[in-house]
Formats: structure tokens, C-alpha cells, sequence
């Protein structure tokens, strides 16, 4: 088992490589523009498509926020230029080339870190402020380490703002022809992972393709993981695919997004 969660990290490390050469939708650095702006007063971050509820973050200025698993020059810049003390902290070192670029750009001040979302051991216990965490846990065998780790590295009263996919989009069959006939087809049973529900044909195009293999995790260990690790959950919000890729994102939020506290 070991020996597969290395290679699928390792994997993984290098499909987001890939994707942020080739600039995906998550590796566009922000505009000079954006980051004007945000200097400014004015600006918006993302947990899920639509900014995040400003309340959740409350005043940055001054507050030590680590951007984990969230890479790309998007959120952490725009939080660096509203006045937060911002370590971006992800496994994917071209992700964070952008954020670094972002940076020199725009005369920015923030931190790179490259590293598992699952082992915070750079930083000592009762660190940040914020641990801002958009959807990225999928690509993590076991949600629960991330949980725990981001407990650890807050602060009494610091706040974990999380996003993630809800787990029903992995049970369907991806079978084209039932989606276009409108067929949602039960096949696969949560947890879900790519190394273990997908047959060796499907899993070697993926990797013939640097595709990153992902992981569909159950609500106890979304949810129910965040309390166990600590967190008392202040918040909860659920929301649209605007871009639906599945048959059931158009008929139920598959965004969901929680503000954890840890109160001891």
C-alpha cells in the first residue's frame, strides 16, 4: 500500500506539472489588474465557482493564512495583496511558479512551500490564522491527515474554510451513451478511488494522459473527519456546477464548501 500511495503522489505531482504548463483554468495567473484592485480594497477569493461570502474570512489584513493545496497564482496573491501574510502550500511545483510569478510581478509578499496536503510538519503547531482549502482533497487517498494537520497549525479560534466535491458524483457510470440518454446509472460505492474502481485499461489511459487520479470520499470523513479532528463547523454551503461534466450536476449542488473553527 505504501508503495501505491507514493506512486499515485507521484503522479499526481506531475499531472498538475503538466497542467499548469499548459495553463488550465486553474493555472492562470491573476491580471496585474486583479491585484490593483485587491491593493485597493477590492477583491473577491473562491472556495467554489461564486466568490466566497466575505464574512467567512473576516478582516485578512494582517492575519497569517496558509493557502493549502491551492496553488495556481489565483487565491493567494489576490489574499497577499489584501493585506494577509500568505504561505501557498501545494505538491505541484509548477502550481506555485505561479503564485512566485504573481508575486515578483506585482511586488507581493508570500511564501511557497511544496509538499503533501497531508503532512504539515513544516509548520509548528498553532501557526495561521486561516487555512484556506479549496476543492483539492480528491486528489488524497485518506481526507482525514489534511483534517488533522490543519487543526494542528491554527490557532485557537483560527478558521479552516474548505471546499469539495459532493461525494455522489463519483458513484455514477461515466458511460457516455447514458448520458445522453439521460441515465444516471449506479456503479461505483463510496469511498471511490480511480486505483481501485477503474479496470487497468481505464487506469493506464489516465496515466498515459497525465491525468491525476482522484479519490470520491464518504461525508463521514468530509464532515464527520473535520469534527473528529476538533473542528466545530460554523458554517455550510452547497452550490451549482455552473459547467455541469456530469449527468447529476444538473439536478443537485455537487459543490459543497464548510467554515470549521477550532475553539480549544
Amino acid at each position: 500500500m505504501q508503495d501505491k500511495e507514493f506512486n499515485f503522489l507521484q503522479h499526481n505531482e506531475a499531472a498538475w506539472n503538466k497542467q499548469a504548463l499548459a495553463q488550465n483554468e486553474w493555472s492562470k495567473a491573476v491580471s496585474s489588474e486583479l491585484i490593483n484592485d485587491a491593493k485597493g480594497g477590492k477583491w473577491d477569493v473562491h472556495l467554489t465557482p461564486k466568490p466566497l461570502n466575505k464574512e467567512w474570512l473576516g478582516e485578512v489584513k494582517g492575519k497569517k493564512i496558509l493557502c493549502l493545496a491551492s496553488a495556481g497564482g489565483q487565491q493567494a496573491p489576490v489574499l497577499a495583496a489584501a493585506g494577509a501574510s500568505v504561505i501557498v502550500f501545494d505538491i505541484s511545483g509548477e502550481q506555485l511558479k505561479q503564485d512566485e510569478k504573481v508575486a515578483e510581478r506585482d511586488g507581493l509578499s508570500l511564501q511557497t512551500v511544496q509538499g503533501d496536503m497531508r503532512d504539515l510538519s513544516s509548520f509548528e503547531d498553532e501557526t495561521f490564522d486561516i487555512v484556506f482549502h479549496p476543492i483539492s482533497n480528491h486528489y488524497v487517498e485518506d481526507v482525514n491527515p489534511v483534517w488533522r494537520e490543519a487543526y494542528r497549525v491554527l490557532k485557537k479560534g483560527g478558521a479552516l474554510l474548505a471546499s469539495f466535491f459532493n461525494p455522489v458524483v463519483f458513484v455514477a457510470d461515466r458511460n457516455p451513451q447514458d448520458i445522453k440518454e439521460g441515465i444516471i446509472r449506479p456503479k461505483y460505492t463510496l469511498p471511490y478511488a480511480d486505483i481501485k474502481d477503474l479496470d487497468q485499461d481505464q487506469i493506464n489511459r489516465k496515466l498515459e494522459n497525465n491525468e491525476a487520479l482522484v479519490f470520491g470520499h464518504t461525508l463521514a470523513d468530509l464532515i464527520g473527519g473535520q469534527l473528529k479532528a476538533g473542528f466545530m463547523i460554523a458554517d455550510f454551503t452547497e452550490e451549482m456546477q455552473p459547467n455541469p461534466r456530469f449527468l447529476i450536476d444538473q439536478y443537485l449542488p455537487t459543490f459543497i464548501a464548510t467554515k470549521a473553527v477550532k475553539l480549544k
